[in-house]
């Protein structure tokens, strides 16, 4: 496996991406723990420090111990994680505000084996504000760029390789090359990282852990969740009982479609009514973070009763997945968002244990696993849905009208989409706004929601750019909500990428 250290940078987890496209296993740890991390393993062939926002020199930046250079295993050093190598074995790193490199940058590059197969002049991305000024001893400079003068190092004898550009985003045009180079020219890594091998796995270790105990699944038929269902199924199988809470925050028509798809599955299959409860924990509630934290909470609660029901449920088994951990907040990482099945967690969990099966699975691997598990594609391939659900696409306080005007809304976006059978869109949304405007509908004034549509194109979920849809289109999509649902008067849509913003808006 390679080892991805992190040190706080927005693009940590698209590292840990690009290496599993490579079919090479890897896990993304915190730099405060990276040390440990390998001194309790026997199976890491490489290492790659991420980028991150700080200065090596400042007092408080993340720093890292030496004798992590010293295990004889090769290091590659991205940005930050090139400053932090130099500035540990010695080398200079300094502010240069006169030659900050932002963007598409042109590099000179001499022989090396990470630049191997490559050409002398590569474009790459860049995002920085220091640079290193001298290098450690032992090292040589492989990469230079116009305000750069060492864009790139080597200690070859120690196999030690940094970049001070990001391989892992796609606007640098061979970076899946460089990373490939490193992974398996200089670690020696396989490509022997498959669903086949991680679902076979999976099933003997939850067989093993469960025994004869009763597993209670959080099935919200999106696609994690069930493909955690396929997988606990074939590892425990009448032993799990799979609860669908229908909170009341999902799109038109989708509890039914949710209880249609399981009922008859063979699986236990429970569906609870909280639709209620959930609006009533809500009410007054506009914080982002307070909505997925109380329905975090919530969640837990019904499981816990309908766990009681059913008597001794020894496991909860949810469908947690490597992106939800890691924008919750890993190490000292900034936390994007709290996921309610990660970060929402509330204290007291009435059951032995929490079995996350795919907690180290990125999504499209997650859709591959399905596939591997016999799944039916319109379960594989359903469109991410937040385990919020509509709770995040609702501004300000959710109330049950402002639901049923946005379930209403989303389904007409939805399928004029569909019928559009529109290339490279990976998501799409709408969400109803907290701002009112004037407008007018016949000879009458209207002070009504503004609705917002948002549709992404994305590889990955980690980054995405949002869809260039046809006007013809979302002229359509606009004249029919305005005309079919009430309360709407006024349709924007977001032309943001991520970053700098979410898919989601909150």
């Amino acid at each position: 496996m390679i080892l991805v250290v992190d040190f706080g940078g927005q693009y940590n987890q698209l590292i840990a991406r690009r290496i599993r496209d490579l079919n090479i296993y890897c896990e993304v740890v915190p730099y405060n723990k990276a040390l440990k991390e390998l001194e309790n393993r026997n199976n890491v062939e490489g290492i790659i420090f991420t980028g991150g926002p700080n200065s090596v020199y400042e007092e408080g930046a993340p720093q890292i111990e030496k004798e992590i250079f010293d295990k004889d295993i090769p290091v590659l050093g991205l940005c930050y994680g090139m400053q932090i190598m130099a500035h540990t074995l010695g080398g200079e790193v300094i502010k240069a505000p006169n030659e900050r490199e932002f963007g598409k940058t042109e590099i000179e590059t001499k022989e090396s084996l990470i630049f191997k197969n490559l050409s002398k002049e590569e474009t790459v991305w860049m995002s920085h504000v220091d640079r290193v000024s001298q290098v450690p001893e032992g090292f040589e400079v492989i990469a230079k760029s116009k305000n750069c003068p060492i864009a790139g190092m080597v200690n070859v004898d120690k196999k030690l390789y940094a970049l001070q550009f990001h391989p892992e985003v796609n606007h640098s045009v061979h970076g899946k090359e460089m990373l490939e180079n490193f992974a398996v020219k200089i670690c020696g890594a396989k490509k022997d990282w498959t669903m086949e091998n991680y679902a076979k796995k999976s099933i003997k270790e939850i067989k093993e852990k469960v025994g004869d105990g009763k597993v209670l699944l959080a099935l919200s038929g999106g696609v994690d969740s069930s493909v955690t269902a396929a997988l606990l199924s074939k590892a425990v199988g009448e032993k799990l009982t799979c609860i669908f809470v229908d909170h009341g925050l999902m799109r038109k028509n989708e509890g039914d479609e949710v209880e249609e798809a399981f009922k008859d599955s063979g699986m236990h299959f429970i569906r609870v009514d909280a639709e209620e409860r959930f609006l009533n924990k809500l009410a007054g509630v506009t914080d982002p973070e307070r909505k997925r934290k109380i329905i975090g909470e919530e969640f837990i609660r019904v499981f816990e009763e309908e766990g009681q029901k059913i008597k001794a449920v020894d496991f909860l088994a949810q469908g947690t997945i490597y992106p939800d951990v890691i924008e919750s907040g890993l190490g000292d990482s900034a936390v994007i968002k709290s996921h309610h099945n990660v970060g929402g967690l509330p204290d007291f969990v009435d059951f032995k244990e929490i079995i996350e099966p795919l907690r180290m699975l990125f999504k499209d691997e997650v859709r591959d696993l399905g596939r591997e598990l016999g799944l039916a594609d319109y379960l594989v391939d359903r469109q991410p849905f937040p385990g919020p659900g509509l709770a995040i696409r609702v501004m300000g306080e959710i109330t049950k009208e402002k639901l049923d005007i946005l379930r209403d809304a989303d389904k007409i976006f939805r399928d004029e989409l569909e019928k559009a059978k529109l290339e490279d869109i990976n998501q799409y949304f709408a969400v109803l706004t907290n701002n009112r405007t004037v407008g007018v509908m016949g000879d009458f004034r209207t002070y009504d929601y503004t609705l917002a549509l948002r549709a992404v194109s994305t590889t990955d979920f980690m980054t995405a750019d949002f869809t260039r849809i046809p006007w013809e289109i979302l002229d359509k999509v606009s004249n029919r909500i305005v005309n079919e649902v009430d309360h709407i008067n006024r349709i924007v849509y977001d032309i943001t990428s991520k970053p700098p913003a979410t898919i989601e808006w909150e």
